[in-house]
């Protein structure tokens, strides 16, 4: 399977019942379908509770009101169309409304809407804004996936902005190693740009998405190692999904998976409360139980994760909890004053934001 092959309907999935069908293409109208034949491949069909199958399939649940489009309200942080800029030191480029294939808990598939304009083709205005903005060292190509554009459109982006001396850091946030590790196996001008331009003072990142221990393939393996040896640098971060890896023998087994390849896990968030996802959503406590379970398992090497929410005020992070408290601190702000602001809540086990504990705005 040198190329695999894309599909947008689960019409053509063999291995689905017309009724299994019929309630799919009832979601698909609200949250669109993508996938390959390689990632369906690694779904075990015979098992109504399979991970990827879970990650990648639309379920019924997913038409639940719960939730906001925006979850984090990324908007207020946009600066010119196609940019975000929430933290002083990182600018966000969205260069694309497309994945590999559609995690049914994205936190942004509103951007799959085709009358979402948070997306540009040209990126020119974010650029010209991280050039002026001298605070910004640290650049994030995201969307969608970066890695679903083309190496020369690719190339463009990343020469444009290693032209801009402040830059230190380029990140590409990618699901693609997961989804289709043939797009790096089979493109040799890949890692020959990233070898262009991940220099041993500037690195480039790249920001990989493994959810669940059964995407470390060896083909997976292989694109991790072709992007490495070309000079990227490789973390990994995770939402916690219900069904995907919400226990801690799972979630343990993938640290220990990523740490084994060479892979930090870098962050495992919370899922976002966006439209749709109550059905793949943890509860907070819950989901930092599991975590510190996980932790507890595995090795220092794979210890580096944090758990954190990526809240609209920031970057908050799960630091303890007991029998009366959850502890939290902010990892990163939008707002300087709450940088390493500490905070203590009663325990509330139906809790799945900060909101649920405190108005987010009475903090500072």
């Amino acid at each position: 399977m040198q190329k695999p092959k894309y599909l947008t309907k689960v019409d053509l999935i063999e291995e689905l019942s017309e009724d299994q069908i019929g309630q799919m293409n009832e979601v698909i109208e609200q949250f669109p379908f993508r996938a390959n034949d390689y990632y369906l491949s690694l779904i075990d069909w015979d098992d109504p509770n399979d991970p990827i199958k879970r990650i990648i399939m639309p379920d019924i649940e997913e038409l639940d009101e719960w939730g906001e489009m925006d979850a984090s309200n990324e908007h207020l942080y946009s600066v010119v169309p196609g940019m975000e800029h929430k933290y002083e030191d990182t600018a966000l480029l969205l260069v694309s409304r497309v994945c590999g294939s559609f995690c049914r808990f994205c936190f942004r598939k509103r951007l799959f809407s085709t009358e979402n304009r948070e997306v540009t083709n040209d990126v020119g205005p974010g650029i010209e804004y991280i050039r002026k903005h001298r605070e910004i060292t640290n650049v994030l190509l995201t969307g969608g996936d970066s890695l679903i554009l083309s190496t020369d459109k690719l190339s463009d982006i990343v020469g444009r902005l290693r032209e801009i001396e402040h830059v230190g850091i380029i990140r590409f946030g990618s699901k693609m190693v997961a989804f289709n590790p043939y797009r790096i196996i089979n493109d040799p001008a890949l890692p020959e740009m990233i070898r262009k331009y991940s220099t041993s003072e500037k690195r480039i990142y790249i920001m990989a998405h493994f959810n669940h221990p059964a995407e470390l393939t060896d083909v997976a393996v292989e694109g991790l190692n072709i992007l490495r040896n070309a000079g990227a640098v490789i973390c990994n971060q995770t939402p916690m999904i219900r069904g995907v890896n919400d226990d801690a023998d799972t979630m343990a087994e993938l640290f220990r998976k990523l740490s084994f390849a060479g892979i930090p896990p870098y962050y495992v968030f919370q899922c976002r409360p966006t439209r749709g996802n109550h059905t793949y959503a943890v509860p907070a406590e819950e989901g930092y139980t599991v975590f510190k379970k996980a932790i507890d398992r595995v090795s220092g090497l794979a210890k580096r994760a944090r758990f954190v929410m990526s809240h609209a005020t920031g970057k908050i992070e799960y630091v303890g909890i007991d029998e009366n408290k959850i502890y939290m601190k902010y990892h990163r702000a939008a707002d300087p004053r709450r940088y390493d602001l500490f905070m203590a809540f009663d325990r509330n086990p139906d809790a799945y934001w900060l909101d649920d504990y405190v108005d987010p705005d009475s903090l500072v």
